[in-house]
């Protein structure tokens, strides 16, 4: 999985500033921006996959555990520093877990919000994985 750490600027003495940029930096033009946040220690949020989008998460405050899904290879990252993400493809199956109360999850995405590019159902998953979905990209 693809862990990208941000640009850093600045000290202990004065703080941080770090930053990203579509293309520059994660390799989509960012179409959405959200965060989730007010989740309590130890929620599982996501259990889903995606057709097409692709999103970088970052953990600007606490500590998510992000667990991703290939169908085949499973990985856990934790998201605990501020000036690192990661990127989720498509094809992943992936669920986020609160490991400090409050931590805050933040996501740019490669599209606009649409239900239909969402695989909700774990069986479903593992089928298009296995029928090849995303090896053939003319089935998107």
């Amino acid at each position: 999985m693809n862990t990208i750490d941000l640009r850093k600027v600045g000290n202990h003495s004065v703080g941080f500033l770090s930053f990203f940029e579509g293309i520059n930096h994660i390799p989509f033009d960012i179409k959405r921006v959200y965060y989730i946040y007010g989740v309590p220690k130890g929620i599982v949020r996501g259990h889903h996959a995606h057709k097409n989008l692709l999103q970088f998460l970052w953990c600007p405050y606490g500590s998510i555990i992000i667990a991703l899904d290939n169908g085949v290879k499973k990985e856990k990252i934790l998201l605990d520093n501020p000036s690192e993400g990661i990127l989720v493809e498509n094809g992943l199956w992936h669920t986020m877990q609160w490991g400090i109360d409050n931590s805050v999850l933040c996501v740019v995405a490669s599209d606009y919000y649409d239900e239909s590019d969402y695989i909700r159902n774990y069986d479903d998953f593992l089928r298009l994985v296995k029928e090849g979905y995303w090896n053939e990209p003319e089935k998107h």
